[in-house]
């Protein structure tokens, strides 16, 4: 896979949510994690991330959004609940890409929308877990950029038999 991403959230305040996101993110191969005005107790994040993410994924905290510091070239994109955004499974992940998603309890400020140059929503029928907001981004990511072939019908690429009810 060519590029790269990073993930992280604005706002956060709860530490599990944190180390989730961490967790996932490494498992996925994200090049850096960060967040923007989390809650000072997040700030040890050993506490929260049971995989020691931090030890293998740089992890960045910024106070607000102006202390932000991506990489030149490196879209901004946030995923958050709104009238405008793209239906994640309709957008074109860009190639270097840092994903934001919404604190816990309410939604990215005007300030980070305004800097980011797209917004995604995850088409369900209200907001989920940032953790698993998370996780499913970056699993879109990775089957959109992920050179993935056609899906195949079973294991091994060998087609199930499917019986039919009578």
């Amino acid at each position: 896979m060519r590029g790269y991403f990073a993930i992280g959230a604005e706002g956060m305040s709860k530490p599990m949510n944190l180390g989730a996101l961490m967790r996932t993110a490494h498992a996925f191969g994200a090049s850096f994690i960060f967040t923007v005005g989390a809650d000072p107790r997040l700030r040890d994040v050993y506490k929260a991330d049971t995989s020691r993410s931090a030890d293998h994924v740089p992890y960045y905290q910024w106070d607000a959004v102006t202390d932000m510091a991506l990489p030149k070239g490196c879209a901004l994109v946030g995923v958050e609940i709104t009238d405008d955004a793209v239906e994640l499974p309709e957008f074109k992940h860009p190639l270097q890409a840092a994903y934001v998603l919404g604190r816990e309890r309410g939604s990215l400020s005007p300030a980070m929308i305004a800097r980011c140059a797209a917004v995604v929503r995850i088409p369900t029928k209200f907001s989920l877990n940032v953790g698993l907001a998370g996780a499913l981004v970056m699993y879109d990511r990775l089957l959109s950029h992920g050179g993935y072939g056609d899906r195949v019908s079973g294991s091994r690429g060998v087609p199930l038999a499917r019986k039919l009810p009578r």
